[in-house]
């Protein structure tokens, strides 16, 4: 860690390390803070999220008044990510797979048809009230369904082709996204389980299936060689479904989720280790790890936020991005839960829709954890979600925002 004074501003620069152990203690904070105020507890609101969003004042009363300033090294962002849908893949087996495969499709289609609309809305409102189609649509799917990957491409296409602010649109857009999809995804899983009396064996036939799969597991008796082989297999299928992300990232032309490709070399090294033994897999390891990774992960994220870059969003591009927020509980709530069951699954579902429906995949999955740390686990739910958000939707929602841009933005030739 170094400071110095720049400009009159106060300013801590922080290494790596630095920043982790600040997003633990940010972390820890955010648990204590949960613990004494109830109603954090009662309406599932991650502790990460709380924690993240203390400091996010932080630095915004900094920024504002310019009396100090961060800067945060974030490397180890990206493979907290990457080891937390590693342990997803883990925890699956190809049979609780095919149980759960019609689900994954109506979900699949659910996610695709709600981006179609988030496009629709965007441009209803640009014609409403004249704002200009680019910005209206990079607060629509783009950055909702896309997060901030895909609000920083077509944002930078949009500026080639002469909308100078999309950029920090796209940028103020999608974090706008991000901390609304966490603030009422876990709300409304809680509202539709408490409303409806839901339990997670209710209507859930691989419940206890699951349940079988990982029991044995958890009487392992674990020698340091165990635990050492449990963390190098994690690793390993890191490291080889990154590679196999770029792969088919270079195949398809198009960027591929590395952590995708991780989730599922881990699902066939889970499966394949079953058979042939090459080591005394431990659920309950790989389960506990994979939790750890999902806090630190988005306690970094948050913290690293610049909350000031919602001040772009007034005006137009806020009233788009407060639509879309509103869109996607009522569609979740009153239509979704209902087409994917009305049982428990579909509840904790509906508050993953809502993470990477409004952010991102993460975002999704910490709000399930939420949920289903206070009501029960919902394995079909952990292992349809991240597999729709992390990639399969973008199969649909990709080409008709295409369309959307071609039809109505001048000038584009895609």
């Amino acid at each position: 860690m170094k400071t110095a004074v720049t400009d009159g501003i106060f300013t801590m620069t922080c290494d790596a390390v630095f920043t982790t152990a600040m997003a633990c203690v940010l972390l820890l904070i955010g648990y204590w803070i949960k613990k004494k105020v109830h109603v954090l507890e009662k309406y599932c609101i991650p502790a990460p999220v709380v924690g993240g969003f203390l400091f996010m004042f932080i630095t915004f009363f900094g920024h504002m008044t310019g009396a100090f300033s961060f800067q945060f090294d974030s490397s180890f962002q990206s493979p907290f990510m990457l080891a937390f849908f590693t342990t997803v893949g883990l925890g699956a087996s190809f049979s609780l797979l095919k149980r759960g495969g019609v689900l994954l499709i109506i979900y699949w289609l659910c996610a695709g048809i709600i981006s179609i609309c988030q496009n629709a809305i965007s441009i209803a409102v640009s014609k409403t009230i004249g704002l200009e189609a680019p910005y209206a649509l990079l607060a629509g799917a783009i950055s909702m369904i896309g997060g901030h990957g895909a609000a920083a491409a077509y944002g930078s296409t949009f500026q080639e082709m002469g909308y100078e602010a999309a950029v920090g649109v796209g940028a103020a857009a999608a974090t706008f996204g991000l901390i609304s999809g966490v603030l009422v995804g876990g709300p409304l899983g809680r509202l539709l389980i408490v409303k409806h009396h839901l339990k997670p064996e209710e209507n859930n036939d691989s419940y206890a299936g699951v349940e079988s799969v990982n029991a044995s597991d958890a009487a392992l008796n674990l020698t340091g060689l165990d635990i050492i082989k449990n963390v190098s297999a994690l690793i390993i299928c890191m490291a080889v479904g990154t590679q196999i992300s770029g792969w088919i990232g270079t195949l398809i032309g198009m960027s591929f989720p590395s952590y995708v490709g991780a989730m599922f070399v881990a699902v066939i090294l889970r499966n394949i280790n079953e058979r042939a033994h090459f080591y005394k897999f431990s659920f309950p390891l790989a389960d506990k790890l994979g939790d750890v990774m999902l806090n630190l992960y988005l306690s970094l994220a948050l913290m690293t936020l610049r909350l000031w870059d919602l001040l772009d969003l007034m005006g137009g591009v806020l009233l788009v991005v407060a639509l879309q927020a509103i869109f996607m509980c009522l569609a979740a709530y009153f239509v979704v839960f209902r087409i994917l069951g009305s049982n428990y699954d579909a509840a904790v579902m509906c508050s993953g829709l809502c993470g990477h429906g409004l952010g991102a995949t993460p975002s999704a999955i910490v709000n399930m954890t939420a949920v289903t740390e206070e009501y029960g686990m919902s394995r079909r739910a952990f292992m349809i979600v991240p597999i729709v958000g992390a990639f399969l939707v973008d199969i649909i929602y990709q080409p008709q925002t295409i369309a959307f841009i071609k039809f109505f933005v001048q000038g584009f030739t895609g």
